[in-house]
């Protein structure tokens, strides 16, 4: 069922928010060690870094292009305000859903580096909580004034309603897979999710802020970033495979992790060794990350 057309937040008229489709904007960076060095430390790795021509590991590429909006233009949660390339979508809570990656070339220390982001798609749904709004965004990287794209990447984000006191309950967990051959233990705390927000400079407050996430949001506690759930899968895969080579990459968040319980990143290779099955569980087993990796 699609839902009315949401309105802007503060406007009087509804805004068509499929007039977004097909924006696009250009970011320019270089791949510098010191970022490499530094999430290598927060995952508990040696902080080297790493020599110029040094492949970046696949998902590290979100160290660079920045979201470097002016503090002026920050929201109550941390995120930018509404408006500009994304969609002015007024629902208030946003979330990473997902994405998909194909990785074609390897970025290298050094590269000169360019993204061109591109709304892809909106899609506006109602579910049992309310209104939801998909907004996905393509992402190309090209190197070193390359014509084709080193990486490819389809960034899924959700943004829905607050909660409300008769929303109906939640659907029920999903079991994690059983029997990986690969599992680690990760015990999140503060010090982990603030740094890995401050290497990404993502401002969202539930990864640090627990007054707010608990107070405002009514979460548990703070939540760990979709991404570094989805960096520690493939770190997990290239810790154990050293030398596969990723050429895609999907995840999808199942639901949320929070930092006051440990949680387990798991592998299970394919028979035919082309590709491994990934996921996040919570410490009672349920799933919470789903993802496959295809090798060369």
């Amino acid at each position: 069922m699609t839902a009315a057309a949401p309105r802007a937040a503060g406007k009087g008229t509804a805004v068509d928010l499929k007039n977004w489709i097909g924006r696009s904007e250009t970011v320019a960076d270089v791949i510098t060690p010191t970022p490499c060095a530094a999430l290598a430390a927060t995952l508990d790795r040696d902080a080297e870094r790493p020599a110029p021509g040094t492949a970046l590991p696949p998902l590290w590429h979100w160290l660079y292009f920045l979201p470097l909006h002016r503090q002026s233009e920050i929201g109550p949660d941390g995120h930018a305000k509404r408006g500009g390339f994304l969609p002015p979508v007024p629902l208030p809570r946003r979330m990473w859903a997902g994405g998909q990656f194909r990785f074609d070339a390897p970025l290298r220390t050094g590269d000169a580096v360019a993204r061109t982001s591109t709304i892809a798609n909106v899609t506006e749904k109602s579910g049992r909580t309310g209104n939801l709004v998909f907004v996905t965004v393509r992402h190309e990287i090209r190197s070193n004034g390359a014509t084709d794209p080193a990486l490819t990447e389809f960034h899924d984000i959700v943004y829905r309603e607050a909660p409300r006191a008769d929303d109906p309950p939640p659907p029920p967990p999903q079991p994690a897979p059983a029997g990986p051959v690969w599992r680690k233990r990760w015990i999140p705390d503060d010090v982990l999710l603030f740094r890995y927000s401050a290497l990404t400079f993502n401002g969202h407050r539930i990864h640090y802020d627990r007054r707010y996430v608990t107070e405002v949001e009514g979460y548990p506690g703070l939540i760990v970033h979709g991404p570094l759930i989805a960096t520690l899968l493939l770190d997990l895969l290239r810790h154990r495979l050293p030398e596969a080579e990723v050429a895609t990459f999907r995840f999808r968040a199942i639901r949320p992790t929070f930092d006051i319980n440990p949680f387990e990143v798991c592998g299970l290779p394919s028979e035919d060794g082309q590709s491994v099955r990934l996921w996040a569980k919570d410490h009672d087993g349920w799933l919470t990350m789903d993802a496959t990796a295809t090798l060369r």
